[in-house]
């Protein structure tokens, strides 16, 4: 493919909203040209027998088991509260 006479650097840096000099036009171009003329490579690349896979590596679940605990108290819970009413924390009115 020849990704580099393809692509429009000024329209790629639009989208991206992006106001590149020329000098930086003509890098990202040859950069972008050289990604895309490697995914072309790899779309030569045999993969009839590997199977879609979401992961490069194998990913465990990491996560505690949900075991019940006992929670704070009430006092506890209300240790720090600026007010407190009916053993609730009071918070100022917002709307009238």
């Amino acid at each position: 493919m020849s990704a580099g006479s393809d692509l429009n650097i000024d329209y790629v840096a639009n989208l991206a909203r992006l106001a590149l000099t020329d000098e930086e036009k003509a890098r990202f171009a040859r950069q972008l040209g050289d990604i895309l003329h490697y995914v072309e490579k790899l779309k030569q690349v045999d993969v009839s027998g590997v199977e879609p896979m979401a992961h490069a590596a194998p990913v465990f679940n990491v996560w505690q088991d949900d075991v019940a605990r006992a929670g704070l108290t009430v006092e506890q819970a209300l240790r720090n509260a600026p007010a407190q009413r009916d053993q609730m924390i009071a918070v100022p009115k917002v709307l009238d």
